[in-house]
């Protein structure tokens, strides 16, 4: 079965059957009914290499991400899917788990399949990635770093708006000791976060003392070990803001462990507003990142890209707004000390040989 054959039954023409097909806007209305009629009936799927070949557009649109198992990346995935079916584009998904390697055979596959564009919503620039696709005239977009050139499109995360309310939220609470708990050093997004909350420390003349600011790797057990780390301080923090949700789901994991109360004992806000904040217990507040808006922000980025005749000289950009989301996970800093138990095993997660203690005013 092929294009002959539907021209044959719907009585017209192979090139008719075929712009039809590809969707081309001036073919007459009642014989584009009678071809898609035959196409039905018949139950013909076109071969979208060939067509890809004949319209030098393959209607697949590349989306790496940096890991399918954190919460943040599914709804995006899904978000960018859902919009891609609606205008008749297929993507091409790449987790690259923070691996060099994969990102390589990433690259190599959306080339050998002619995707359309690429977007890139690893929050951390790949430079090998951009410079062989570019090479290739390849549609890209990126959140946060891409470079101001021709094809390539920019969503700018603006953090100081949400951080910047999440630190006065706190502060309006009493909180003077606020931690934050960072990303990978490594990753230019998270050191984006760190300087919008050390800016907004600063705004309402609140210091941020060197052991208030702990390195995570934006997983759970990475919450999980920077609290031990804040717990063991003298003077410990009454809030922390966490560089995103995993993160602070680690804090309150830990924090059970040793008998600390959220929020009564801490408060605790985390960055990205997954659907999972809503489950936690008590349920998160967090800055909102909104997954939805992003993806389409990726995927009307790209088209815009594929459908203009010229790549624009700067690329374009977007711009994404913060904003809090206040649950349950933030209270009145305490006025007399915190009770928690330390376990006698100092490892994170520790239960066995728990012992309570009290410590003075923070």
């Amino acid at each position: 079965m092929d294009i002959r054959e539907i021209a044959r039954r719907a009585k017209v023409s192979t090139a008719t059957v075929s712009r039809t097909i590809n969707r081309v806007p001036t073919v007459d209305p009642q014989l584009a009914k009678r071809v898609w009629k035959v196409v039905e009936d018949l139950g013909y799927y076109p071969n979208t290499q060939a067509r890809a070949l004949v319209s030098g557009k393959s209607r697949i649109f590349g989306l790496v991400v940096s890991e399918i198992t954190n919460p943040f990346f599914p709804e995006i995935v899904q978000a960018f899917e859902d919009i891609a079916v609606q205008h008749n584009y297929e993507i091409l998904l790449t987790s690259t788990v923070h691996n060099p390697k994969r990102m390589e055979l990433a690259v190599r596959r959306m080339i050998e399949r002619r995707v359309d564009g690429v977007a890139i919503l690893t929050f951390g620039m790949e430079d090998s990635l951009v410079e062989d696709l570019r090479f290739r005239k390849v549609p890209l977009v990126f959140v946060d770093v891409g470079p101001h050139v021709p094809g390539v499109s920019n969503i700018r995360i603006n953090y100081q708006h949400g951080i910047r309310q999440a630190v006065q939220h706190l502060a309006a609470l009493r909180h003077n000791r606020i931690a934050f708990i960072t990303g990978p050093s490594s990753l230019k997004s998270a050191m984006a976060r760190k300087a919008a909350f050390e800016v907004a420390m600063q705004e309402i003349g609140l210091a941020v003392p060197p052991e208030m600011i702990v390195e995570g790797d934006h997983r759970m057990e990475g919450g999980m070990r920077a609290l031990v780390q804040l717990a063991g301080l003298p003077n410990r923090p009454t809030a922390i803001l966490c560089s995103n949700d995993m993160t602070a789901v680690g804090v309150m994991r830990e924090a059970y462990e040793y008998g600390i109360v959220i929020p009564r004992d801490l408060s605790l806000v985390g960055f990205d507003d997954i659907r999972l904040s809503q489950f936690t217990t008590p349920p998160l507040t967090t800055v909102q990142m909104s997954q939805t808006v992003l993806a389409e922000y990726a995927f009307q980025a790209l088209l815009n890209e594929v459908q203009r005749a010229s790549a624009k000289p700067g690329g374009n950009e977007y711009e994404l707004l913060t904003s809090l989301v206040l649950r349950r996970s933030t209270a009145l800093a305490p006025l007399d000390g915190m009770t928690f138990k330390a376990p006698n095993d100092a490892s994170p997660g520790a239960t066995s040989g728990k012992s309570t203690k009290r410590i003075g005013r923070v």
